[in-house]
C-alpha cells in the first residue's frame, strides 16, 4: 500500500504523518472487509461486536455502561445499537429486579445462532486481511503495535 499514491500527493510526507495516514488506511480497509462479511447479516461492526460482548457475558446480563467499555469502538449511542439488535430478535432487555434503573440486556438463542454464522464469515475477511503475513510477522506487528 502505497501512501502517498492512495492520497494523491506528489511531495514525500514526513515519516511520522505517514505512518499515522498509513495506520488509518490499513484499519479503514480492515473495517471494510469486515463490514462486507457481516452486510448479508444485515449487522454492523458495532452491532457484531456487541453480539460478541454478550455472548462472553455466558448468560449474565449486561448493561449500557459494560458494552461501552468493552466495546472496540467507543461509542456514546449504544442504546441505538441494541435496539436495532433488539429488533432483529438478537437480544432481549429487562428491568434490574434490585435496581429498577438499570436495565439488563442479554443475547437471545436467535442471536448466539446469528452470531455463530457471522463469526464465520468475519473469520474469512481477517484470514483474507492477514494473509500477506507469516505468523512471525504477525507477532513482531503485534510486537510493535503494542507501543501504541
Amino acid at each position: 500500500m502505497n501512501v502517498e499514491e492512495i492520497i494523491k500527493t506528489s511531495s514525500k510526507l514526513p515519516l511520522e504523518r505517514r505512518t499515522i495516514i498509513h495506520l488509518t488506511l490499513v484499519q479503514n480497509k480492515v473495517n471494510e472487509m469486515i463490514a462486507t462479511a457481516l452486510k448479508p447479516f444485515d449487522v454492523s461492526l458495532q452491532q457484531f461486536n456487541v453480539l460478541r460482548i454478550l455472548k462472553g457475558q455466558r448468560g449474565n446480563p449486561a448493561n449500557l455502561s459494560t458494552l461501552n467499555e468493552r466495546m472496540v469502538t467507543k461509542m456514546s449511542n449504544t442504546t441505538r445499537l441494541v435496539d436495532k439488535l433488539l429488533a432483529k430478535g438478537y437480544v432481549k432487555r429487562n428491568v434490574c429486579r434490585d435496581n429498577r434503573r438499570k436495565i439488563e440486556i442479554f443475547i437471545t438463542n436467535q442471536g448466539l445462532e446469528a452470531l455463530e454464522s457471522m463469526n464465520m464469515a468475519v473469520k474469512q475477511a481477517e484470514s483474507e486481511a492477514i494473509q500477506a503475513f507469516s505468523e512471525n510477522e504477525l507477532k513482531e506487528l503485534n510486537r510493535l503495535l503494542d507501543k501504541f
